[in-house]
């Protein structure tokens, strides 16, 4: 063999392997014979359509676009007629001598297909023959140009997902008509087994289904009947729950149950109502759209809110037991495992509702559609959701990061704003600080961490308390010292007496400052004691030394220059001021 025809059967491999690549690419339907591509991206060419069905009455079977196809067909079954509907879908992988006795049995069951699991946007169908989209909102590529394939619905069974399309097909001398897919006609049987009547919808009578409004006439009566059917069940339900509550000897429990009665009122609700739509009755497209995601929705919030709600319980029966009540007395460690325990509760949240729409969107398929419009609109999305949530994302994050860094701590004594207070909880979006006197004080993170605050309690929980007294010029500061450091040694809540001390800090015309210093355990209780010392001070000096209260001295110049005339009485006249 010569090397010039070797280069020959070289080149002619490769211009095969070209042209399969194309094929593939193009996706031309080499399983079916009788169906092969044409010059024209408009429409499938076949040999021969539906032989074996018997001829029709061409003036009534429309099938010039999609949208006339879908409503010949409905109208079709409606009627009874499914030998006619039959004309509406591509049997060619049906053999032709079985073709008239499948053709009206498939036809009938994608019918009953269509009322129970497709809501039809007939507005989203083209009344074109060639189903040109002729405007598009979203700049899709498919615009302005003819279309010969469809999606009408796509329903999932199992591990599995069916597409239900119209295709545009066109025989030798004959005008190009839209049908059901070959492969829609095979999936027909899966998908009657999975969304077909159910067994007791034999026995509804006839006269009930007729359709009203867009529902059958027996949906209008069953659905209230099953509203209030639910609303029993889960008001037992919710019931069930307090009454196990009330039994139960464990208080986490016992509380985490009497919280969790709404949540599984709810779920039980959703969970019996999937129950009838799957195995008793099967209701109509409009229904089915409407209550489905609904459905799934409870589901998923009804399970997510119950295991919520049951681990808060667990997780303050963890607090009360290793922690115990909230308070600057406990130990740093304590207070820091209260606040990781407050933060572990936030990331569960978290991680249960990108759970949960995880879930709903699987379960609702919707992200293949959502995902994709998300994708060509990242940018405008982000843009809104930026400005709109900038609030809430701010808070969210603060926070987190009050929960990591913990600048203040659960219990943490704080002065914020004038108000001494405890930070009793920190949510995703506020603080919530306990004042001394039992007010309750909310607080947006984000304004929280970005305002200088005194945190009492950052390293430890003890603190030098004040006293200061406002005296008369002529008091012994040595006997006030003397009678302090006694106080302080018999003060039972003052743990530290050696740190007492006393100075006097100011002096002017008025007086003597003298301030009393006293190292206590913790602010709440430091504040009780600081009071306590200051009354028995005032009591020492009000019963032993009065005239060390602060007075105002007022002098006789008459006197001064009269010396004979002077008042003995009116000698060391005094006015009496408040102690400071």
């Amino acid at each position: 063999m010569s090397i010039s025809s070797s280069v020959r059967k070289t080149n002619t491999l490769r211009l095969l392997r070209l042209l399969v690549c194309a094929c593939a690419i193009l996706s031309v339907p080499f399983s079916t014979p009788a169906m092969t591509q044409g010059a024209s991206d408009a429409w499938y060419e076949t040999e021969a359509i539906n032989q074996g069905l018997p001829v029709g009455p061409d003036d009534r079977i429309d099938r010039t676009a999609p949208r006339q196809t879908l409503r010949g067909f409905l109208n079709a079954t409606e009627q009874g007629n499914f030998g006619a509907a039959a004309h509406y879908l591509n049997l060619a992988d049906v053999p032709q001598d079985i073709q008239e006795e499948r053709g009206p049995e498939t036809a009938q069951k994608l019918s009953s297909i269509l009322a129970r699991q497709v809501w039809i946007n007939w507005r989203s169908l083209p009344a074109r023959p060639d189903a040109m989209i002729e405007h598009s909102s979203d700049s899709s590529a498919r615009a302005g140009q003819p279309r010969r394939n469809l999606v009408i619905a796509s329903l999932e069974t199992g591990q599995s997902a069916y597409d239900i399309r119209l295709a545009r097909y066109k025989s030798a001398d004959q005008p190009a008509i839209w049908l059901f897919t070959p492969q829609t006609v095979d999936n027909v049987d899966v998908l009657f087994a999975e969304f077909g009547p159910r067994r007791y919808e034999s026995r509804i009578p006839a006269s009930l289904k007729r359709e009203i409004a867009g529902l059958w006439l027996w949906e209008w009566i069953a659905l209230p009947a099953l509203c209030i059917a639910l609303l029993f069940a889960g008001s037992m339900t919710r019931s069930a729950t307090l009454w196990l509550a009330s039994k139960s000897d464990r208080t986490w429990l016992r509380k985490g149950l009497d919280r969790s009665g709404l949540p599984l009122a709810i779920l039980i609700m959703a969970g019996l109502a999937q129950l009838v739509f799957s195995n008793v009755l099967s209701f109509s497209g409009p229904v089915q759209m409407i209550l489905r995601p609904v459905l799934i929705i409870l589901m998923v919030w009804g399970v997510g809110m119950t295991a919520l709600r049951l681990l808060d319980a667990a997780l303050h029966r963890i607090t009360i037991r290793y922690v115990g009540e909230i308070d600057d007395k406990r130990g740093v460690d304590e207070r820091e495992l209260y606040t990781s325990i407050y933060a572990l509760r936030r990331l569960i949240v978290l991680l249960m509702v990108g759970l949960a729409v995880i879930v709903v969107l699987a379960r609702l398929n919707l992200f293949e559609s959502v995902g994709l419009t998300l994708l060509a609109s990242a940018s405008v999305l982000t843009v809104v959701f930026g400005i709109a949530g900038q609030a809430v994302l701010g808070n969210i994050l603060a926070s987190l990061q009050i929960a990591f860094a913990k600048p203040v701590r659960i219990g943490d004594s704080v002065f914020f704003e004038g108000d001494w207070s405890y930070v009793e909880a920190v949510f995703y979006t506020f603080l919530r600080l306990r004042t001394w006197d039992h007010r309750r004080i909310v607080v947006p993170v984000t304004y929280f961490v970005s305002k200088p605050f005194e945190n009492w309690s950052v390293a430890e929980a003890r603190m030098m308390k004040v006293i200061d007294l406002r005296l008369d010029p002529c008091a012994d500061v040595d006997e006030l010292r003397d009678c302090f450091e006694k106080l302080v040694k018999d003060d039972p809540e003052i743990s530290e007496s050696d740190s007492a001390n006393t100075r006097t800090t100011d002096q002017s015309a008025d007086g003597l400052n003298v301030s009393f210093y006293a190292m206590m355990d913790d602010p709440s209780t430091g504040w009780t004691v600081q009071c306590r010392l200051r009354e028995q001070l005032m009591a020492h000096i009000r019963d032993n030394r009065p005239n060390w209260l602060p007075r105002e001295r007022v002098e006789d110049v008459h006197a001064r220059n009269n010396p004979d005339r002077r008042d003995p009485q009116s000698a060391g006249t005094v006015r009496m001021a408040g102690s400071g």
